[in-house]
């Protein structure tokens, strides 16, 4: 598996076809091959003629593992994605994350504008602005001693995924203690690609992506419908809408 080296930090990842670059980044407690080879992304990607590239963010896994929180701030990861570009020598991509993806994807489409052609936020509407997302009391589930230890609901479900997933537990406590930061409106608003909000109905997570959309001068919203924030990834109306919106953006 490729590795490069932002600083001190090993990233790895995966890059597959050719033609116009996407790149996937994926959301809290998963990987590349969790969040984006097995629901089909990359297959998806593929068919249709684009380079597909994605990478485990730090703390997560193939990359390097950090205990710091302040290690994982939202602007920092997102200077990994821009770096990963720069070692690619790509100079602009669409970009798609989901759930704390989404979050690393719009710092990046507000810290490089111009290497971000388009953007898909899946798993984050409006709580990119108000409210964060996920519960940092996740974080002490993650700490837990053993899984019966824990009895709050969203952070048994975060638990029982980091492990299978077989994280580092306490890299991914530091990791969601530390990138819980938002956006102001003004700085949605000065968004200026095109993007895609995509939402689970179900979704009691990431908040309205009507709400989100509104506030995103080329904002556009898609509920995927009956999908919870776990389920919503691999959707194909999720799949479909991407690939429409990737062919009609500017």
């Amino acid at each position: 598996m490729p590795v490069f080296r932002n600083g001190e930090v090993e990233i790895a990842y995966l890059d597959e076809g050719e033609g116009e670059p996407v790149v996937l980044v994926h959301g809290f407690a998963s990987t590349k091959e969790v969040n984006w080879v097995q629901p089909g992304w990359f297959t998806t990607l593929t068919r249709t003629s684009r380079r597909v590239i994605a990478l485990d963010n730090r703390g997560h896994g193939a990359s390097s593992k950090l205990y710091d929180p302040s290690a994982y701030h939202s602007a920092t990861m997102a200077e990994d994605v821009r770096a990963l570009l720069d070692y690619l020598k790509i100079e602009r991509a669409d970009v798609m994350g989901y759930s704390m993806g989404a979050r690393i994807s719009a710092f990046l489409a507000i810290s490089h504008p111009k290497r971000v052609r388009s953007a898909i936020f899946g798993g984050l509407g409006i709580r990119l602005v108000e409210g964060v997302g996920l519960p940092e009391s996740i974080a002490t589930a993650l700490e837990a001693p053993a899984l019966a230890d824990v009895h709050d609901p969203t952070g048994r479900v975060f638990r029982i995924f980091a492990e299978q997933t077989k994280s580092d537990l306490r890299a991914l406590a530091a990791c969601i203690r530390g990138s819980r930061q938002t956006l102001s409106v003004a700085e949605a608003g000065s968004i200026r690609v095109p993007v895609l909000v995509a939402v689970g109905t179900r979704d009691v997570v990431a908040g309205s992506a009507q709400k989100l959309a509104a506030l995103i001068p080329g904002g556009r919203a898609l509920d995927i419908p009956d999908r919870d924030h776990m389920l919503a990834v691999g959707e194909k109306i999720y799949k479909a809408s991407v690939i429409d919106f990737l062919n009609q953006r500017a």
